[in-house]
């Protein structure tokens, strides 16, 4: 049930936005003191017991807690935005969003679903295209061809800068925890730091023409900084799985534009936390009213074209030769579709080539020991389509259920919204339930999922084979893939086992599973899809099935 003082919270006229708009020169952490500190936190309250039934009474008090836009939630997204919602009783910071922006709508032109180096191909191709901002947050970085990317676009970006006469503005964090952080955890990252051996960011004379700032978050000692976004200009935004490393994963990315940007903005401000030097550009320009006023050389939110269907991007692909978009050999693309065009292009066939050669190819860039593709040939129009066009018609509803880094060595920080909304979409299926994860193991998860499989409800599952097996069977960690798939087995009966489906990622060039450990086809996605309408990533929950793209998984029982 939503409270009055959530209600109250939700309504309220001001957020971390706003008065950071009036005031650019104060520090978030002390806005959020400021409009949230009086509230008493919560921090060990224990949900198991005391979730409420789904009813119309709270879905009614959800729907006016966020600014949807054209389209209205169903009943199923706002049961499952009221159960995260009650987390704000106990800490209205337990979402990192301001309590009016955590429910609102957007579109999404374009969905990734491709190994790691491929997402950050259109992210660097977001920050090339800036004009005033960028706003980087991710979680593990290393030096990788992601890295290079990321630093090829900076210098881009600097050098057209520079030809239009401006500057512009670059925040960046991640995850490098060091003794300092044991003392403050927001740690301002000094340039013969960012641009040294262990992270290898642009020097300063490098990119004359931008003013980048760089901060390591993390609190001691199992505070993690774990959300990997981007907002570029305050207009558009990319939502990822992946953290700035080379590995095999193939990951996914959704790029939203319209009013949830400023929510996700909004989240960037309070991660963030410190005084910002220089201020944002975009502090007064606040996506609802289309960003900050740019040359508009690329078509934003609503005027957006339709989507391509996936047929058509193969066809365009297939029809020309590009060459990939590379470190120390960019080619810059001008728009979302121009993009589409060229990566499909790299994953078409070459003279000779089958669309499965032409898949184990791609597959096998990101992997030091290749291996020969041993799945089927791949028909026409089962190609494996990495970027794909997801414009909807109008704006649907979004929200913002994520979580903020927890330090202490207990469990104690469980009620947050992420959690909240993942298992009240669970609780409340009435027909299917789908789920990509590398592991699933989490305590809670299991017998929500056995008691979903009672009610008769189809439950569908992907893991990878072996992911991170070693560190999953310590203490505290929910066990093996393996060892959680075999609880759930034992909760339910024969009748039921026929509802579930266990399976594990097997890469689109291959007949069968291959074991994390070997690092050549693991799947790092993590998604739930509820009743083929509701999805939630690892940070926005919204409306419509993203597009799935079935062709990039191949189903291998458990």
């Amino acid at each position: 049930m939503v409270s009055e003082n959530v209600l109250q919270l939700c309504q309220a006229t001001e957020t971390v936005s706003s008065v950071l708009a009036k005031d650019p020169t104060a520090a978030p952490g002390e806005v959020v003191k400021n409009l949230y500190g009086h509230h008493k936190k919560v921090f060990n309250y224990d949900p198991e017991n005391n979730r409420p039934a789904a009813s119309a009474q709270a879905q009614e008090q959800a729907l006016k807690c966020g600014r949807w836009g054209p389209t209205q939630p169903s009943s199923l997204f706002l049961q499952a935005y009221a159960d995260a919602l009650s987390c704000l009783e106990a800490d209205p910071m337990s979402g990192l969003v301001s309590p009016p922006l955590m429910g609102s709508h957007g579109i999404v032109p374009l969905t990734v679903i491709a190994p790691l180096a491929d997402i950050m191909r259109h992210c660097s191709n977001m920050i090339v295209r800036a004009e005033r901002e960028v706003f980087f947050i991710t979680c593990s970085w290393s030096p990788s061809v992601a890295q290079r990317l990321v630093k090829d676009a900076l210098i881009e970006l600097s050098r057209r800068a520079g030809v239009r006469g401006q500057k512009v503005v670059v925040k960046m964090m991640y995850d490098k925890a060091t003794a300092a952080n044991a003392i403050y955890s927001h740690q301002v990252v000094k340039p013969e730091v960012y641009s040294g051996e262990k992270i290898q960011l642009p020097k300063p004379e490098e990119i004359p023409n931008l003013d980048l700032e760089v901060i390591s978050l993390h609190k001691l000692v199992l505070g993690t900084l774990h959300a990997k976004f981007c907002v570029v200009d305050r207009k558009a935004a990319a939502v990822m799985s992946n953290n700035m490393e080379d590995n095999d994963n193939v990951e996914m990315m959704i790029h939203v534009e319209g009013s949830i940007v400023d929510s996700i903005y909004d989240t960037a401000l309070i991660t963030w936390n410190n005084h910002f030097n220089p201020s944002l550009p975009s502090h007064d320009t606040p996506a609802t009213e289309v960003g900050l006023p740019t040359s508009d050389r690329e078509p934003v939110y609503l005027d957006r074209s339709p989507s391509r269907e996936q047929h058509e991007s193969t066809a365009d692909g297939q029809a020309v030769r590009l060459p990939e978009h590379m470190p120390d050999d960019p080619h810059w693309d001008i728009d979302i579709n121009g993009e589409i065009t060229r990566m499909q292009s790299c994953y078409s066939m070459k003279p000779h080539e089958s669309h499965l050669q032409a898949v184990n190819r791609q597959l096998n860039l990101a992997c030091k020991n290749k291996i020969l593709p041993s799945g089927p040939e791949i028909p026409e129009g089962e190609e494996m389509t990495p970027y794909i066009s997801s414009m909807t018609p109008a704006p649907v509803p979004m929200a913002l259920v994520s979580r903020p880094p927890y330090g202490p060595l207990n469990m104690h920080n469980v009620y947050v919204p992420q959690n909240e909304a993942w298992l009240s979409c669970i609780r409340n299926a009435q027909r299917t339930i789908f789920i990509q994860t590398p592991n699933l193991n989490a305590a809670p998860l299991v017998p929500a999922l056995a008691a979903a499989l009672k009610r008769g409800i189809q439950v569908t599952y992907y893991i990878c084979f072996g992911y991170n097996d070693a560190g999953e069977i310590l203490p505290g960690q929910g066990g093996t893939n393996d060892q959680a798939a075999q609880a759930l087995v034992e909760s339910i009966t024969a009748e039921e086992r026929q509802r579930l489906h266990i399976c594990y990622y097997v890469g689109k060039d291959q007949d069968h599973p291959i074991h994390q450990s070997f690092k050549q086809r693991s799947c790092h996605i993590k998604l739930l899809i509820v009743d083929e309408h509701i999805y939630l990533n690892s940070q926005p929950a919204s409306l419509p099935p993203l597009g799935t793209n079935p062709s990039n998984r191949s189903p291998k029982p458990v």
